[in-house]
């Protein structure tokens, strides 16, 4: 194996990553220039928005929680196979995002499932024309 099957990192001493318990040595943790994690923005911007529009009918943040999970999840991934490569503000931000994708796919659930029940009660009362004579009289 050669340097360009690591990119952005370099050997250390014993050449081969897996000589003697070497491994690649990551450049930009040396250099104090982590990069930003993948979609972690995007993450934090699609869970607020699963919040936000949660009493929307449920639907459009049920939506956006689902996409914000699926991309925290590779997010997730990405930062486990190499934790020192990324900076800590864009980690928080995946997290943060995440947690706002939960909280917003759970109220828009709720939000959800209390309008499919108000329905069925309003139908039921029109579907019926003895308790709508029984109530308004």
């Amino acid at each position: 194996m050669d340097q360009k099957d690591y990119p952005h990192t370099q050997m250390n001493q014993g050449g081969e990553p897996g000589q003697h318990g070497q491994r690649p040595v990551d450049t930009f943790a040396m250099h104090g220039m982590n990069e930003t994690l993948p979609n972690s923005t995007g993450v934090l911007v699609l869970g607020i928005l699963s919040i936000a529009t949660c009493f929307c009918y449920g639907l459009p943040g049920i939506v956006m929680g689902i996409i914000a999970l699926i991309m925290s999840s590779s997010a997730k991934k990405l930062l486990d196979a190499n934790p020192d490569r990324y900076s800590l503000s864009s980690v928080k931000n995946m997290k943060a995002g995440r947690v706002c994708a939960i909280i917003g796919l759970i109220l828009s659930a709720l939000y959800l499932v209390l309008i499919v029940i108000y329905f069925i009660i309003i139908g039921s009362f029109f579907a019926n024309p003895f308790l709508l004579e029984q109530m308004f009289g």
